[in-house]
């Protein structure tokens, strides 16, 4: 793995000093790492404050090692989301550093890496069905850097579970509701927190649940404010979105200290 140099200044110097090749410090200039099937965007965590994460359904096995491989020549931290066990194994017997999360179906840099946040993310699940894309946002938010308290199987049919949590729920600064059928959580956890709301409606439901589309229907007109809705299943967005909010509460709260 190579080193990471935070300026043109510091590449040039490397290389005045013998300790980076050309070719490399051509490849550390680079905005993107063409790979012939796929353009890897190497300027996405300056720009964003993460590294570019890897869609993996759709995606071969061969295709994916070889996108890792390029984001971690460039020192990057590696989230894939939607990766099956098949192509897991394939993967991780390239990179056996890296770590397979079976029930989210996500390969990433070791958690034990990532230094977490002092602030965390409250990421609630309605029920036992929708753990795979709970787990998804929740993932998501510690491979970003965000510490995260999970509340799963509170569904309203069993509103005590729900309230039994709520003062933890409450200290969260940001609350990620993952949910089925028809949706109910989210706008109940609107109405009783006074931080931000990702509500990801899940493709869990009866014939009329239409594969998510009535819950998102029902999250879209909640009367709860403070709450946004997130894509079908879409559990990758609503931690992506969460961990934006903390980290720039922290980002503040540091240039307040200077």
């Amino acid at each position: 793995m190579s080193h990471s140099y935070n300026s043109i200044e510091e590449v040039l110097k490397a290389v005045k000093s013998n300790q980076l090749s050309i070719n490399d410090a051509k490849a550390q200039l680079s905005h993107y790492d063409e790979l012939g099937f796929a353009k890897i965007d190497l300027h996405r965590a300056q720009r964003q404050g993460f590294p570019e994460v890897i869609f993996g359904q759709g995606k071969t096995k061969e295709q994916i090692t070889k996108i890792i491989s390029s984001l971690i020549f460039h020192n990057e931290v590696i989230l894939v989301t939607r990766v099956d066990e098949m192509k897991a194994k394939y993967i991780l017997q390239h990179y056996p550093n890296l770590e397979y999360h079976q029930t989210a179906q996500l390969i990433s840099t070791p958690l034990k890496d990532i230094p977490q946040s002092k602030y965390y993310v409250s990421v609630l699940c309605a029920g036992t069905s929708d753990l795979p894309i709970a787990e998804e946002a929740a993932l998501t938010a510690e491979i970003m850097g965000v510490s995260v308290k999970r509340f799963y199987d509170v569904g309203v049919s069993g509103i005590h579970r729900l309230l039994s949590n709520i003062h933890d729920i409450r200290r969260g600064k940001v609350s990620i509701v993952i949910a089925g059928m028809e949706g109910a959580l989210a706008s109940v956890v609107g109405g009783l927190v006074n931080h931000p709301v990702y509500a990801v409606p899940t493709s869990v439901g009866y014939g009329a649940n239409l594969n998510g589309v009535t819950t998102l229907l029902s999250m879209i007109n909640s009367c709860a404010p403070g709450t946004s809705v997130l894509n079908i299943n879409n559990g990758f967005g609503g931690g992506y979105n969460a961990a934006q909010i903390i980290h720039m509460l922290e980002n503040k709260e540091s240039e307040v200290s200077l």
